[in-house]
């Protein structure tokens, strides 16, 4: 199951926002090592392969929650 994850990073107006085809335990746990100084660098993989690398002192923040499958059409609830 993917996941969405949103990371605030210091002195920079946007987020970076993107889909993880991790767990979100693993991605929450990635966050973890990275907020508490064990690991010095975030590095989390999207949903289309793409790696993503965030110095661990300039995040400011990381929401990570959960993708639901899109609805579509008129009956979708």
């Amino acid at each position: 199951m993917s996941v969405d994850v949103k990371i605030g990073i210091e002195n920079s107006p946007r987020e970076l926002a993107f889909t993880s085809a991790d767990k979100a335990d693993d991605v929450y746990a990635a966050a973890q090592r990275a907020l508490d100084g064990t690991d010095s660098v975030l590095a989390l993989t999207d949903d289309k392969g793409a790696r993503v690398l965030v110095p661990a002192a300039k995040i400011a923040y990381i929401e990570v929650g959960s993708a639901e499958s899109r609805r579509v059409g008129f009956g979708a609830a």
